[in-house]
């Protein structure tokens, strides 16, 4: 049996109704609904930070490539010169790049282009979309525009 000392009965105690709980959510859902799309929209922005600071990071190791070959790797060799030696090179001093070559930050490959047409080499992402053009987060970050 409960002793009554240990358990002391309440009149008036009573919990949340379900009308409470109910308005609780509903607030918090719109506070959610008002609050997340700002966040999504630093998400983007970090993103394309990301890509820019990556195109800078292998331009910095292609200028290193530079230093020691004379040119920059053709189209066709491409950022995987910067980690492997291609064949017919001469005064290759690399690996240039601790680690291999990183995607974008949407996932896709970063294109490379020497000569090109903005400059000795042109690099670039094409964004969210992994398509040419684009705005916002699908628009292309490009080395020559950073």
């Amino acid at each position: 049996m409960k002793n009554s000392a240990n358990y002391p009965m309440r009149k008036h105690q009573r919990g949340f109704s379900l009308i409470e709980l109910l308005i609780v959510m509903i607030i918090l859902g719109l506070l959610a609904s008002l609050v997340g799309p700002r966040l999504f929209g630093h998400v983007d922005d970090a993103r394309v930070s990301t890509a820019k600071s990556q195109i800078e990071l292998l331009g910095t190791a292609l200028d290193s490539y530079r230093l020691d070959v004379g040119r920059y790797p053709t189209t066709e060799q491409g950022l995987d010169a910067l980690r492997r030696e291609p064949s017919g090179v001469r005064n290759w001093n690399g690996p240039y790049l601790n680690r291999n070559i990183p995607k974008d930050p949407w996932g896709n490959e970063y294109q490379y282009k020497s000569p090109g047409d903005h400059g000795e080499y042109d690099l670039w992402s094409y964004g969210a979309d992994g398509e040419p053009g684009g705005e916002g987060d699908s628009a292309e970050v490009r080395s020559w525009e950073n």
